[in-house]
């Protein structure tokens, strides 16, 4: 009896988040409140944003960089294609290929390249399109999309050895800031480490994870290993946000390489 009494408010309890997932989804709330579409004649997962959705995101683009430039980052704009030379020299060309659009001129995928082409010994906080395939899933309104267009917000921080280690620890206030504005106070941390296919010696992986592990102990956060998650040039710091239904979803990443 008691363990029907437990079947029943199971069962209750899972209708209320399959409703409350309904009532909160980004896709219809997209078309209720005329923030944007998308259109299957365009193609799965491409968003149109209409002119109230526009404004919304205008206002938190411009919040972003607001508070990234003070503190202390500089902005940087980067092409949107450059040459498959490119990214077989940073590594990502072999490593992502089967992600990345197959033309001699490959869209951008990641900001990374261009953004050490550009490097001045500066902070930079790079604005860009990132160009992936990807099999994307409901959160982006079709299950079979093979492609999608994402606006990447990367930051980039060029400094000495002995500096990582708080660099790291003010790009994990800076996230803690930008989240708690947008009500996220909830996350899990993980610290990623070595895959199995990765690039570098040994002592550079130890040297990487070791400052984002002291980085993250100076900050008091607990975090789970998660061996073998890192990319294939270092490892990182990722962090999954919940949601007001206890949902995560991978958000702020912090990578660290030598």
């Amino acid at each position: 009896m008691a363990q029907h009494g437990r079947n029943e408010e199971q069962l209750k309890a899972y209708l209320h988040f399959k409703e409350e997932a309904k009532r909160r989804d980004h896709r219809r709330l997209g078309i209720d409140l005329d923030l944007f579409s998308i259109q299957d004649e365009a193609g799965g997962g491409l968003v149109f944003w209409h002119p109230k959705g526009a404004i919304v995101r205008h206002i938190i683009e411009d919040s972003w960089k607001k508070i990234h430039i003070e503190h202390g980052y500089d902005l940087l704009y980067t092409p949107h294609v450059a040459r498959a030379d490119l990214w077989k020299t940073s590594g990502h060309l072999d490593f992502y290929r089967e992600n990345m659009v197959a033309e001699l001129e490959q869209c951008t995928h990641m900001s990374y390249p261009e953004a050490c082409m550009a490097f001045s010994c500066k902070r930079f906080h790079t604005d860009t399109l990132g160009h992936r395939r990807s099999g994307c899933g409901p959160a982006f309104g079709r299950g079979d999309a093979s492609l999608f267009f994402s606006f990447v917000d990367d930051a980039h921080i060029f400094c000495l050895e002995d500096q990582i280690k708080d660099e790291i620890r003010g790009v994990l206030d800076l996230i803690e800031e930008i989240l708690l504005q947008f009500g996220f106070s909830k996350y899990e941390v993980n610290l990623s480490t070595r895959p199995e296919k990765a690039v570098g010696a040994d002592d550079i992986w130890e040297k990487a994870t070791s400052a984002l592990r002291d980085a993250l102990d100076d900050k008091g956060w607990s975090y789970r290993i998660d061996e073998g998650g890192g990319a294939f040039y270092g490892p990182k710091i990722d962090l999954k946000i919940e949601d007001a239904l206890g949902r995560k979803w991978q958000c702020s990443t912090i990578q660290a390489s030598y």
